[in-house]
């Protein structure tokens, strides 16, 4: 498993969480976005819908059902609904919730230190477990730039 690290400093997450789930999915992979809370789902499935005049991402949220019709799909619950490749956290999360995907995305608010304790916390988990960690953040011409990391020898 591989599980990215994004620390927001310079961008907000309304401005890096969709182009990262237009990645996913013009790179053909499912993915399950998760928050801690519903009203923060539902303004995550919005802003989906709207960040963008020309923008269309195929997605949905609890709210919507047919989760797994949904190639992005929107939730407060751990749970795989739509068979997703991948899991995206914008409010942190544990070990146990990401290692039945093949790769994690991380977006941490870097000016929220809880934010900074949990994905520091999650490093060490994922670390720990032996996966590939990788440490991104933003140059000051907004481009993201791998600071940090780890390998498993075996890899």
């Amino acid at each position: 498993m591989r599980v990215d690290f994004y620390h927001l400093q310079r961008s907000a997450l309304e401005q890096v969480l969709p182009v990262l789930a237009e990645k996913v999915y013009a790179g053909g992979k499912r993915l399950l976005i998760k928050t801690e809370l519903p009203e923060k789902a539902e303004y995550l499935n919005t802003l989906l819908w709207t960040y963008r005049p020309d923008s269309w991402l195929p997605h949905g949220s609890e709210s919507d059902g047919n989760e797994a019709d949904q190639p992005v799909f929107i939730t407060t619950r751990g749970d795989n609904l739509n068979r997703a490749d991948m899991i995206m956290l914008v409010d942190g999360g544990s070990i146990d919730e990401i290692r039945p995907f093949e790769r994690c995305l991380n977006l941490f608010n870097g000016h929220d230190e809880t934010a900074v304790q949990q994905a520091r916390e999650l490093w060490k988990a994922v670390v720990d477990e032996g996966f590939e960690a990788y440490y991104w953040q933003q140059n000051d011409a907004g481009k993201w730039e791998m600071k940090a990391s780890k390998i498993p020898a075996d890899n």
